[in-house]
């Protein structure tokens, strides 16, 4: 049938449940190494003691039988046994004794177990022939892209939300105000951080642990940005330099210095306190609670300031109408976690629970003066059990109900239509009639047609048949070379035979802060 040999050529070449298998072997390739580097050093309340937690190793499918023994298995046996289709997991486990690493002392631990993707890369049907599956029991047309917990398939639904660490503004309350909003996201956190422009040209900034809106210009001053600063980074913009300088003129702040200021704000967070606890608790919101995204140390502080400039900047555009707001809708403003970013957060959210109980386990072995077993510290059902609960409930970390789901295996075209499925995060009881519209820039991305009906319409999607999923950038690669682009004509750039890790020590997170600056928006002449 030449008519169709275009789409047979494509479907050959991006199957239709490459996303969710891409996604996954990401996960598995980088993404796990990193939780476990984020939260590499367990110290107890033991003097002299502690554990560095290493490179983590995942084996080939299989399960341990009732003699102790391990064998690999395939995921037939494991649908008819009512087993789950997971690895073992090994960490390199180095305990540090009083400063020392002892290299040698525990090597690789068995830590729990995870599940692993049919078709992933590591199935143990990833590399078999047609003719070994059909020998084995196995479907050979079996797209894959599931889970299999306790026997049941299970499949995770693609979570469509609002795109991290952009600024959108919009105007609200008939026009009266304006917020630029950031949903500030770093692994394992996220900030919801908006700044208000008033119909006066006021500004506000609000963010996790704040109780009221903040003045700006009290912001700005405990970040450390000089007045000159600000009115120099409003220069080439008229109306916002006005509102500038209505802020800075009615601001009490601008007389104070960065410390002065830090007091104030730590005033407001813990009134009646101590000045020193006072003002370690603003440091504290400053660092971990106003874009998070950017970096968490008083490096980048000035970097914060200049991001919330930009952001009041693209305020003060849309309040003025030099410039149309942003559309929440515009898919551009939309991203889509697949498997591999949701077993990210699973990943995460019990490997925290494992680090904190092989911690508990170490104060209390010590405490009853035994002497420490890493057999007695670890227990590999900590991890395993809160991985499995969430894949089998379908409950996430941050609440999410429904993630995952039983596969529809009324027949092939449900199965397909089952993996590529998205689902919105909005409440179905609610209206949200925008939300539920189809939107053109849908259009080659979300099926327009293909949605259920009643109060699911247009929460529930799927994706369209040629849509082609990208699995993410590695961030400081585009920092690398944001860096790279910053440095002027002639200078000899030996940014390239320095590492990642210098390179941000030495700027620290201003790559990120720019990147965000840079797609603030372009005045409509």
């Amino acid at each position: 049938m030449k008519q169709y040999g275009l789409l047979d050529s494509y479907l050959n070449t991006a199957p239709l449940v490459s996303h969710q298998v891409e996604s996954f072997n990401r996960f598995l390739d980088s993404s796990i190494q990193k939780v476990v580097a984020r939260q590499n050093l367990i110290e107890p309340s033991v003097e002299g003691f502690a554990l560095k937690l290493g490179r983590i190793r995942l084996d080939r499918v299989s399960i341990i039988e009732s003699d102790g023994s391990r064998r690999a298995i395939l995921p037939n046996e494991a649908r008819l046994r009512n087993l789950t289709y997971a690895t073992p997991i090994f960490i390199e486990v180095v305990p540090i004794i009083r400063g020392i690493e002892k290299t040698a002392a525990y090597g690789e631990v068995f830590v729990g177990e995870l599940p692993v993707m049919v078709r992933s890369s590591l199935c143990n049907t990833r590399t078999m022939a047609r003719s070994q599956l059909v020998e084995n029991g196995e479907d050979p047309d079996d797209p894959g892209g599931y889970f299999i917990i306790k026997g049941v398939e299970r499949v995770l639904i693609g979570l469509e939300d609002v795109a991290p660490n952009r600024i959108i503004t919009t105007r609200e309350g008939d026009g009266r105000e304006t917020k630029s909003r950031v949903f500030s996201t770093t692994p394992g956190f996220r900030a919801r951080c908006v700044l208000t422009r008033n119909q006066n040209g006021a500004y506000t900034v609000d963010f996790p642990t704040t109780s009221k809106g903040l003045d700006l210009i009290l912001v700005l001053r405990a970040l450390g940005m000089r007045v000159e600063e600000m009115l120099e980074s409003a220069s080439d913009l008229l109306p916002f330099k006005n509102d500038l300088l209505l802020n800075i003129e009615t601001s009490e702040a601008k007389e104070l210095a960065p410390k002065e200021s830090l007091l104030e704000l730590g005033k407001m967070a813990a009134p009646g306190q101590a000045e020193k606890y006072q003002e370690k608790r603003a440091e504290m919101q400053l660092d971990n609670y106003l874009l998070p995204h950017i970096g968490g140390s008083e490096a980048e502080r000035m970097e914060k300031a200049k991001y919330l400039i930009q952001m009041a900047r693209k305020a003060t555009i849309i309040g003025n109408k030099l410039a149309r707001q942003d559309d929440k809708d515009h898919y551009a403003n939309k991203r889509v976690k697949f498997s591999g970013e949701l077993m990210e957060e699973l990943f995460a959210y019990a490997f925290r629970f494992f680090v904190k109980e092989v911690k508990y386990q170490i104060e209390r072995t010590s405490a009853r003066g035994r002497k420490l077993s890493i057999q007695a510290i670890i227990n590999p059902d900590t991890l395993t059990e809160k991985i499995a609960y969430a894949m089998g409930t379908g409950t996430w970390v941050a609440g999410q109900t429904g993630v995952s789901q039983v596969l529809d295996r009324t027949n092939l075209i449900s199965t397909y239509t089952h993996l590529r499925r998205v689902k919105s995060p909005l409440a179905k009881k609610h209206p949200h009639f925008r939300a539920r519209d189809v939107h053109g820039t849908q259009w080659g991305k979300i099926c327009p047609s293909e949605t259920p009906e009643g109060q699911e319409v247009g929460l529930t999607k799927y994706l369209a048949m040629m849509a082609k999923v990208t699995v993410g950038a590695e961030e400081a690669q585009i920092e690398q070379r944001l860096a790279e682009l910053r440095k002027p004509k002639g200078e000899e750039s030996e940014g390239g035979r320095e590492t990642i890790e210098a390179r941000r020590a030495q700027e620290p997170a201003q790559a990120a802060a720019q990147g965000q600056a840079q797609r603030a928006v372009e005045l409509e002449e």
